[in-house]
Parts: C-alpha cells; structure tokens; sequence
C-alpha cells in the first residue's frame, strides 16, 4: 500500500511529499527530502508502522536538495539502504562539493535552515539509472524512463500494476483539491524540447495517477499531463514576454512574480499560494526560464 508522508517542510504541510510503501524486503522511499525535513519522514513512517531502519531502497527522481537531500544522512544510519538515481546525479551524490557550492550562491546562509545538512552517499550504495530499466523490490516491479527538462539528471517510475508514475518535477506542482499548477524551471538545466519529450514518455505508460512530490497522489493522470503541458508553455511565454518587453532583469522578474502572485491568489487560498511559492520559488521560476530563453537568442 502506497502512503504519502507530508514532510511539513518549513513547517509548512503539503510542500514536500515522500511516497512510501512496505515490501517483503524492507520499505522503498520516493524523494525523502532534505535533511531538515527527516524527523517529519521518521515520524511519518511511524504513523504508518514503519521506521527508517526498515528502508531498503531510495528512488530518486532527481538531486535537487528538497527531492534528495536527506539521502546521505539516512544512509549513514541505514547500512541497507541502496540509492537508485540517474547516473549524472550519481556523482553529485558522491561527492556533493559542486552541488552544494552552486545551491549555496542561491541560498546563502539560509541553506543550513531550509535544507540541514548534505552528507554524501558511500559510491557503493548508488545504483546508477540511464533510464529503460525495470527495478523489482519484494515482487513490486518499477519501470524507469530518463525524463529531463526541469533538470538533466531527471527521471520518474512506473508501477504497472497500479498505474501509478512517480514523476517528481516533471509534472508541476499542484495541490490535489485544485486545478491551479505551477511549472518549476529553476536554473540551470531547463529544457522545454526535452520536457515536453518526458511528457510524452509519461503519457505512453498510460498512467491513471501520478505522484507529485509537490504534492501527493493527482488522478486522472492524462488531464494532468495535458494541462501541465500547457502551463508549461504558458508560463515560458510570459517570461519571454518580460524578457522583450526592455526592462532590466530586477523589473522583469517582479512584473512576472506579481502577474504570477496576482493569478495564483485568485485561483487557491493564501495558504495554498504560500506553500507552492515555498515548493517553486516564482524568483526561481522566472530565472530558469529566462536562462532557457537567452541561451537560445529568443530574447
């Protein structure tokens, strides 16, 4: 059975979620994330009678640290616990120096606060994924396809006995209740041809749910994929529309974050805007799109 562990994030529910669920070898982690969030996952799989002694395996979908931060950490405490990742993320787990020197540019020193700390993973405890493989855990197979575009180093899974597609980024964040989505394109590694690509590959599993980390269990998995879709390149289109329109960068970005704030408080509550500008930063958002955009000469 598949539970959903709200990591209550910054003190915040329904940012992070970590799928889990119990096999006969020991319980498999979708994205536990960061490490300040990991008394929130044990108290979590607590709740469902689990314990983080138990875990086996530790899917990754991508590294970023509210997807992955947590990993080294549980694999020091856990000697069990293999970590499966794509293999350009492999080596960032590793050794994590690049990763965290390019996450604390952006974060400063808010980063001991918002993600705790980054411990690398034992090189022979990751299992590399290109994408293509099909992983089984207690009689539970997953299927793994390489889906980049929010990062490079993306990939999500595929139940096919429940139809579920683990997607971590790839599809947005949204909040079950509503419609409104949001299209996370931090910098440095967005692609909208490639993105577009893994929607594609998603869609040709056919899945009926998908499971967000941000956030949770969202059905029916095709009007999602459509409608993401079209987020997607609604908002890349409004970045660019700042990018043309010959401001500098500083009022580029707030007239997209307040057009974005302005959409987003008349389509979910105030609580809802607060958690999903904590999951995908609207700075972020527009930063990573206008990198897309210069570096192919659009804007």
């Amino acid at each position: 059975m598949l539970h959903t562990i709200d990591l209550c994030y910054q003190n915040q529910p329904r940012v992070i979620a970590t799928a889990a669920w119990r096999t006969p070898e020991g319980w498999v982690l979708v994205d536990p994330g960061p490490t300040s969030s990991l008394p929130a996952l044990e108290s979590g799989l607590a709740a469902v009678g689990g314990a983080l002694v138990d875990v086996r395996a530790i899917l990754l979908t991508h590294i970023h640290l509210d997807h992955a931060g947590a990993t080294g950490t549980i694999c020091g405490r856990v000697p069990e616990a293999q970590v499966f990742v794509h293999e350009r993320g492999a080596r960032h787990m590793a050794d994590p120096t690049r990763l965290l020197a390019s996450a604390t540019r952006l974060y400063g020193d808010a980063m001991d606060r918002m993600w705790g700390r980054f411990e690398p993973v034992p090189a022979d405890r990751l299992r590399p994924l290109a994408g293509g493989e099909r992983l089984t855990f207690g009689g539970s197979a997953l299927d793994v396809a390489y889906t980049p575009g929010h990062a490079s180093h993306h990939v999500s899974f595929f139940e096919p006995a429940t139809g579920m597609a683990f997607v971590g980024d790839t599809c947005g964040i949204r909040r079950g209740s509503g419609d409104f989505m949001v299209a996370a394109t931090p910098p440095p590694d967005v692609d909208l041809e490639l993105w577009h690509d893994s929607l594609r590959t998603i869609a040709a599993w056919n899945p009926v749910s998908l499971f967000l980390t941000h956030f949770g269990v969202i059905q029916p998995a095709s009007a999602h994929l459509t409608r993401f879709g079209e987020v997607l390149d609604r908002t890349a289109q409004a970045v660019l529309a700042t990018l043309q329109a010959g401001m500098d960068d500083d009022a580029a970005r707030a007239a997209f974050v307040a057009a974005f704030r302005d959409e987003a408080r008349r389509s979910v509550g105030a609580q809802d805007v607060q958690s999903m500008e904590t999951a995908g930063p609207v700075d972020d958002i527009w930063r990573g799109l206008a990198r897309y955009w210069r570096t192919r000469g659009a804007a």
